[in-house]
């Protein structure tokens, strides 16, 4: 086989890979939460923080146990990094979120990945589906545009949290953002779809490893709101229910399944 057959034989695996990814993925998801659906018992609370508008706050996931974000007033979009707690190097990692699920749409029976292929976090509840893989958090000058005056912003957030964590700039990866409904054009523009973010909005983040967390409470970049409009989020950690057979999140495609074996290696 010559290089440009091998390449074309590559090139035809892969798109046979993607049809099957794109075509079976969305009809294996399971249907948005109701928000007033999926209350957390009081004997699962292990505890809770309110993070004002601006803020951020560091979580210590086990594996098993969950962390619900809250929208209580659906005007805040909330920024998240992680690492693996027993090694800081491995990282939460957007591109292969996407990569691996062929898609860059987050919402309930997704899962979130680390750059070792590992599976990270998972959805196991969401009210939104309105997430955002690709613009990343704020920073001081998209905080100046929204506020009209220096503010708070998640870059800075993120570097206040990871050096309190003994890290630094290069330890910080790309964010994925909650209740940020963010869209692209035919043109390939960014776009903003304020009609999908409404108060009561929440996510669950079950933990499939131990994690340390940063959530950043900041306006997004793309929101066109002037001044820019947000509000406090409330995070609770609590402890899951564990996987049924036949969990969406674990079982949606072989690349999840196989995701999920390397996963459990490490606590076996």
């Amino acid at each position: 086989m010559t290089k440009q057959e091998s390449a074309e034989a590559n090139r035809r695996r892969y798109e046979a890979l993607r049809a099957v990814g794109q075509g079976a993925a969305p009809a294996a998801l399971p249907a948005a939460t109701a928000i007033d659906a999926a209350p957390i018992g009081p004997g699962a609370v292990i505890d809770s923080e309110t993070v004002p508008a601006g803020w951020y706050h560091t979580v210590r996931l086990r594996r098993g146990e969950a962390l619900r974000v809250s929208d209580s007033s659906g005007r805040s979009s909330v920024s998240m990094i992680g690492w693996c707690e027993k090694d800081m190097s491995e990282r939460l990692n957007c591109a292969d979120t996407a990569k691996i699920q062929w898609s860059a749409a987050l919402s309930k029976g997704r899962v979130i990945l680390t750059d070792m292929g590992r599976v990270f976090l998972s959805l196991i509840e969401d009210t939104s589906g309105a997430h955002d893989l690709l613009v990343g958090g704020s920073t001081p000058a998209s905080a100046l545009a929204a506020y009209g005056v220096p503010a708070r912003n998640t870059h800075e957030n993120f570097l206040a949290a990871a050096s309190k964590l003994g890290l630094g700039l290069r330890d910080i990866p790309p964010c994925v953002t909650f209740f940020a409904p963010v869209s692209l054009d035919a043109d390939g523009r960014f776009g903003w779809d304020g009609m999908r973010k409404k108060a009561g909005d929440f996510v669950d983040l079950r933990a499939e490893m131990d994690v340390v967390l940063v959530l950043s409470n900041c306006a997004h970049p793309t929101d066109p709101a002037r001044p820019a409009a947000s509000g406090p989020v409330t995070l609770v950690r609590h402890r899951a229910p564990p996987p049924a057979p036949g969990d969406p999140c674990r079982t949606r495609s072989p690349e999840i399944v196989r995701a999920f074996e390397f996963t459990d290696r490490l606590h076996a």
